[in-house]
């Protein structure tokens, strides 16, 4: 019996694609204990609750199918001392593959000094010369023609376990509980009644450049069919954003701050359609087949972190931008004062 160690503590988004792995060596190795480590924060993904949240060192009790131990970083305090005392637990196990999802210093420790038999990771990890296995993680500028939409996120991801399963693309996947099901349930009946069809709208993104801006959402709402019910998600943080587009619009329903992420998950999986920045709710859709518009501000999707099914678009601006993409991730404003990646973009298009 195969043990497998999975390392992703980035972003929400990025530990929602790190599902397409787990998928795949769960479909190779069916009887093998995998056990994977996330930032804190993100290990609802995987059904895990809060019991033992001040013991960073042990794994969360979880509803996960077939995974074996949910093990949770915090990295917002104490960051150093609990990566020690992560590591010291992972040590426990002597794991048959060790694969690191990142590119950084401090998961490429984690994967030097957990014991393992064989140590996978990405070329541009400053530790890659002590992995046993090192693999090519190339992002394509963006800027010319060639870089296409071939190269997704998924397929990077799948590079690092290829010589152990198949170079076929791997698509995540969630498993929302019950608990958040029935949640989800709940809150379409306290505002649908249980009837009609809705959409869901995630209007919130960590950079700004990579938001839609509230504007345009506005009028997007104003442009649905009046009997089409509207729920706008995100983070908690993003309530207010959500409450003065909904005032603006005069329609909408705001349920950031009620539900959890798996719930939203499951209500995005109902929906008619689900709007998005280029942001983890994206990759949400992706996840639960369900239908997506993802609308691309400063970023681009030859990137690699489009809509991965075929109800997914890609909704961008038709004006060819010098600036665009302007960086891989986003800025906290256009470096060109104009914004026109964004600006640019019509309604009518998004709404199609």
């Amino acid at each position: 019996m195969k043990r497998f160690l999975i390392i992703q503590t980035a972003f929400l988004g990025d530990a929602v694609l790190v599902t397409s792995i787990l998928e795949k060596l769960h479909t190779f190795y069916p009887d093998a204990e995998i056990d994977v480590v996330v930032r804190m924060g993100n290990e609802g993904l995987f059904g895990a609750g809060t019991t033992g949240a001040d013991r960073f060192d042990l794994p969360r009790p979880h509803s996960h199918p077939f995974l074996r131990h949910v093990f949770v970083w915090n990295k917002r305090r104490n960051k150093n001392r609990n990566l020690f005392a992560l590591i010291r637990s992972l040590r426990s196990t002597e794991y048959d593959h060790i694969i690191n999802c990142q590119r950084f210093f401090s998961t490429g420790l984690m994967t030097v000094l957990a014991r393992g038999k064989e140590k996978i990771g990405f070329h541009k990890n400053p530790l890659s010369l002590f992995f046993t296995r090192s693999v090519e993680h190339e992002i394509p500028s963006g800027k010319s023609k060639e870089s296409g939409h071939g190269i997704h996120e998924v397929d990077r991801l799948n590079a690092l376990i290829a010589h152990l399963t198949d170079p076929v693309r791997p698509l995540p996947r969630l498993y929302p509980d019950q608990q958040a099901r029935d949640d989800a349930e709940r809150l379409l009946f306290q505002f649908t009644e249980g009837q009609g069809r809705y959409v869901c709208i995630a209007p919130a993104s960590v950079w700004f450049t990579k938001q839609w801006p509230e504007a345009k959402w506005v009028d997007l709402i104003k442009a649905l069919p009046a009997d089409m019910h509207i729920f706008l998600i995100g983070a908690p943080s993003d309530g207010a954003l959500c409450t003065r587009i909904i005032r603006a619009a005069g329609r909408g329903e705001d349920i950031s701050e009620e539900v959890t992420y798996m719930s939203s998950a499951v209500l995005m999986q109902g929906a008619a359609m689900n709007y998005v920045n280029d942001s983890a709710p994206l990759h949400f859709a992706s996840a639960m087949n369900a239908p997506v518009t993802a609308v691309f501000c400063s970023t681009v999707p030859a990137f690699g972190f489009g809509p991965l099914r075929e109800n997914g678009r890609v909704v961008e601006t038709t004006e060819k931008l010098d600036c665009r993409p302007c960086g891989l991730h986003g800025n906290k404003a256009c470096p060109q004062g104009h914004f026109r990646c964004a600006l640019g973009i019509d309604v009518k298009a998004v709404r199609s």
